[in-house]
């Protein structure tokens, strides 16, 4: 793999830097909505927000350790890539399985009602900010492709998704949250949210960053 010149590390590393810094207010925001909503969906997106804040930490600091080093490709650098890419992965399946579990264990329990809408404006500007990396880590990787930034790239494509998912789920609680098929939309959103992010997760894991750029 041809190294990365300085000019496009810096342009990665300023990337990762910035998601990551975005991210550290999506756990405290989202906990917030929680705390005002009694949305499944909106319990389980604080989870799935909070695990991928720390997934990215991971990739921004074995980037950042990797590129100032300079060092060529090896065993090591193959290894911390391969760690950082599994953060990822686990981050994503993990969520997913939080998420599940969570749907499952409250289907019966269901009670509608709270204030969404912090969680709905929050998940609206989510949906916009991660489409941005979505397509900036995609014009990266198309440029020169590199395992930590693809990995990245999966990832902001899978929040993308998510966050419309939620989206649709929160939209249905604000608009009729005593309709009785509310109920459905908001638990099985969650369950929908879940199995695409452990499909994710086990697809990174796997190593099926490569043909993103296609």
């Amino acid at each position: 793999m041809t190294p990365l010149t300085q000019k496009q590390v810096a342009s990665r590393e300023k990337t990762l830097r910035a998601a990551l810094l975005l991210s550290l207010w999506a756990p405290l925001t989202t906990g917030i909505a929680v705390l005002l909503s009694r949305s499944t969906t909106q319990l389980a997106d604080f989870i799935r927000r909070t695990v991928e804040m720390l997934a990215l930490a991971v990739s921004w600091g074995v980037f950042r350790y990797l590129e100032q080093r300079r060092e060529p490709a090896g065993v090591q650098r193959t290894r911390l890539e391969h760690i950082a890419n599994v953060s990822v992965a686990a981050a994503l399946a993990c969520s997913g399985m939080v998420m599940l579990v969570i749907a499952l264990t409250r289907w019966r329990t269901y009670s509608p009602g709270g204030n969404v809408y912090p969680g709905l404006t929050i998940a609206g500007l989510a949906f916009v900010v991660h489409t941005w990396f979505w397509l900036r880590y995609a014009r990266l990787t198309r440029e020169r492709y590199n395992p930590i930034i693809a990995a990245q790239l999966q990832l902001y494509r899978t929040k993308t998704y998510v966050d419309l998912c939620v989206i649709v789920a929160l939209a249905a609680v604000a608009i009729a949250p005593t309709h009785p098929s509310t109920r459905y939309v908001d638990v099985i959103g969650s369950m929908v949210v879940a199995l695409y992010l452990i499909w994710s997760g086990l697809r990174t894991a796997r190593g099926g960053t490569a043909d993103l750029v296609h």
